[in-house]
């Protein structure tokens, strides 16, 4: 039998299904550069310079149990995360109460509760709300389930175009041939531009007749404060957060989302049983028991951050955009090499030179590259090859 006859039985929708591109590992990239892995400055997926801390390690090295399979409820992990989250909010400038641990559920990722939720809710003739240039999983997982993508594009200096939104949804929502917009996915600070979304922006768009998801990636990395709480307050606000970016895991995969209470016996039902591994939740635990180590390491990210801004804005060709997150993204402008004069030129410049960094070239952000905020020393070979370049 001919394999297009097999092919025939895959669901319609995935044809046209546009691949998420992700960043290479290490021992990948090391061997297309010909540069040993440990030379190679990787500024590309804003991944935490500093790696776990060292209790991490050891937890994982002192564990016995790997030929057991892990709690399905991950017990320990979410009484740890409610502590977390309790302590984080009795910071000064931070919002009360903290959330109970019985709306809290850890996953695989955040990954895994971006196709959760895109699974339970959507379908053919459903839509969401999307705000690119914003993080690319949220079209994906929605188109993967064969939903439409509704498009709100951010304003010149890239923040949420609120009365677009709403002028969408209502069109959408009259419009009885329209799909039916049913997620709203805002990151906050958003990646890949790094800025922040206003409280006051939040509170109007949950005002709208859908579940908004708000993604704190790196909310870690901002002065301000997460919006954890709002959750109790908001039967249709969901908040996902992570372990990757300030804990240093991210190889590991572990996140966990914030949900409304009604929500909850829905995602119990509707998870996989066994969807966090025993490493990565001893790790988890091994972080949250050092929080205060973490934060430090944090700190030092976010006064690299403040020292990386303004030394992008003295190159030349560079205009480096102010960001609340691990990174920053900065338009290409005047760079020449070889008569080519975009950003991709200028990656290709700094990767043969052994420092990566993320290239785009698509609509809202063309000719731009996002730089990760690395350790210090990351920092200064940087801006020399820069300058070399300049």
């Amino acid at each position: 039998m001919q394999t297009s006859t097999f092919q025939s039985l895959l669901k319609p929708h995935l044809a046209g299904l546009e691949e998420y591109t992700p960043i290479q590992p290490f021992e990948v990239l090391s061997k297309r550069l010909g540069v040993p892995a440990g030379e190679i400055i990787k500024l590309d997926a804003n991944e935490n310079p500093y790696g776990p801390h060292p209790a991490v390690a050891e937890a994982l090295a002192e564990y016995a149990y790997y030929h057991i399979y892990p709690d399905p409820q991950q017990t320990e992990l979410r009484q740890a995360l409610a502590i977390h989250l309790q302590k984080e909010q009795s910071q000064p400038g931070a919002a009360h109460p903290s959330v109970p641990v019985e709306q809290i559920l850890p996953s695989h990722g955040t990954d895994e509760i971006l196709d959760y939720l895109c699974r339970l809710f959507l379908g053919p003739g459903d839509a969401i709300i999307n705000t690119p240039p914003t993080f690319g999983m949220y079209s994906f997982d929605a188109k993967l389930v064969g939903a439409e993508v509704l498009e709100v594009w951010r304003t010149d200096d890239y923040h949420i175009n609120v009365e677009a939104t709403y002028n969408l949804v209502t069109a959408a929502t009259q419009d009885e041939e329209s799909s039916r917009p049913k997620l709203l996915f805002l990151t906050s600070p958003n990646n890949p531009t790094g800025n922040w979304l206003p409280d006051n922006d939040l509170r109007r768009l949950l005002d709208l007749p859908l579940i908004v998801v708000l993604d704190e990636a790196y909310v870690e990395f901002a002065f301000e404060t997460s919006r954890a709480p709002w959750v109790l307050e908001h039967d249709n606000l969901v908040i996902i957060r992570t372990f990757s970016k300030s804990a240093g895991i991210a190889g590991l995969r572990l996140g966990y989302g914030i949900f409304p209470e009604w929500m909850m016996p829905v995602i119990w039902k509707f998870k996989q049983p066994y969807n966090v591994n025993v490493a990565a939740t001893i790790a988890g635990l091994a972080s949250l028991r050092h929080i205060d180590e973490m934060q430090s390491t944090v700190e030092k990210i976010r006064a690299e951050r403040e020292r990386l801004l303004p030394a992008l804005q003295d190159v030349p060709f560079l205009t480096p955009y102010p960001s609340s997150a691990n990174f920053i993204l900065c338009r290409v402008d005047g760079f020449n090499v070889e008569g080519s004069g975009d950003a991709a030129a200028l990656k290709l410049a700094l990767e043969l030179r052994g420092i990566l960094v993320r290239y785009y070239q698509k609509p809202g952000l063309d000719n731009c590259i996002r730089i990760s905020v690395g350790r210090p020393e990351q920092t200064d070979r940087l801006l020399d090859e820069l300058h070399r370049l300049a």
